[in-house]
Order: C-alpha cells, then structure tokens, then sequence
C-alpha cells in the first residue's frame, strides 16, 4: 500500500485538490473529464 501511494503520490494529490476545487466552485463536467484526462495520460 505504502509503495502504492508513493508511485501515485502526485496524481493522488492532483485529484484530491481537483475534487476540493469543483465542491468549492460547483461541479463543472467539462472541467473534471479533462483533469481526468490530464492525469491518465
């Protein structure tokens, strides 16, 4: 698990912060789909 966070440890903190920012702004679709995108690739 620890490895787990470690390797991921920057997309982990990308998507958390993503997440607090569309409950802060309100939820933008277009928005999430392309972080999302940004992430995966």
């Amino acid at each position: 698990m620890k490895s787990f966070v470690l390797k991921y440890k920057k997309a982990i903190l990308i998507t958390s912060s993503v997440i607090v920012l569309q409950l802060i702004f309100g939820f933008d679709p277009k928005f999430f789909i392309i972080n999302l995108i940004w992430l995966l690739v």
